[in-house]
């Protein structure tokens, strides 16, 4: 395994814009802790983001687990170029005749996968720490390590994505169609939950039932949007009469949904590649 993770990581560091790329994205994920630094003063009203809780144990792991969840996309561009390029290169014909089995090679695809997942989970977590006792109010070891199913939760969303984007890359050989498709696939799933909730099942639950098992809403359940569980954003909403009745948790059930995605992406990139004429 290490000698495949090694092959993949050589070819991504020896292009430029896979470099570039690598490197922006863990760069703009250091850059979340200037929000810290965000101040709006208009007469009499004044926001300090800082102030208002968001770098907070535990509600920091979820606040920058899915600002992070945003940024994933420079990764994304990285992994269905990092399978383009093999066919671009032809380094993928010759890595078959130097003796790697299309086995091997779909391997080493879904190795750097979990590595960039892996890698991303472990920035976050160590950034989280680090503003997390710069800024919150409470510092306790039992608060300080509760809630981090958001990490696990984020971790699972990057190999579900990455894993989709992956497939993808094999399957349209090119990276701007690849990345286009993931586009249209993204529109087709929005349209399709639309008619669902609003059409077919509009006076019940069933849609989100069945919406929760498309690919990337399942990868956007794991982690729900953390804003309105701010303090200073439920008191604006009980003064409007609006309360959340979100749930906020990491499900069980949503991360064994994305699991089965990244395995069968995986399985159906090997089923392309051992079938295809190359």
């Amino acid at each position: 395994m290490k000698r495949l993770l090694s092959i993949e990581l050589q070819k991504i560091w020896m292009n430029k814009a896979s470099r570039v790329l690598t490197l922006t994205y863990f760069i703009l994920l250091s850059f979340i802790a200037m929000i810290a630094s965000i101040k709006f003063d208009i007469g009499f009203f004044k926001i300090h983001l800082a102030e208002m809780g968001i770098f907070n144990f535990p509600f920091i792991y979820h606040f920058n687990t899915y600002i992070a969840a945003v940024l994933k996309l420079f990764l994304a561009i990285v992994i269905v170029s990092m399978m383009a390029n093999e066919y671009s290169y032809g380094t993928l014909k010759q890595n078959l005749i130097d003796g790697l089995s299309k086995k091997e090679f779909i391997l080493s695809k879904f190795l750097t996968v979990l590595l960039f997942s892996f890698c991303s989970t472990v920035f976050v977590f160590l950034m989280s720490l680090i503003l997390g006792y710069l800024f919150s109010s409470y510092t306790e070891l039992s608060v300080v390590f509760s809630e981090m199913e958001y990490l696990v939760a984020f971790f699972v969303k990057l190999v579900g994505f990455f894993s989709f984007c992956l497939f993808l890359g094999i399957l349209v050989k090119r990276s701007a169609f690849a990345l286009g498709f993931l586009l249209v696939w993204n529109i087709i799933e929005g349209i399709a939950k639309g008619i669902l909730v609003f059409k077919i099942f509009p006076d019940n639950k069933t849609a989100d039932y069945i919406t929760q098992f498309f690919p990337l809403e399942s990868m956007s359940n794991l982690i729900i949007e953390p804003f309105s569980r701010l303090s200073v954003i439920k008191n604006i909403g009980t003064q409007i009469g609006v309360d959340s009745v979100k749930d906020y948790s990491v499900h069980f059930s949503s991360l064994l949904i994305v699991l089965s995605w990244s395995i069968i992406f995986m399985l159906l990139s090997y089923k392309l590649l051992k079938n295809r004429d190359l």
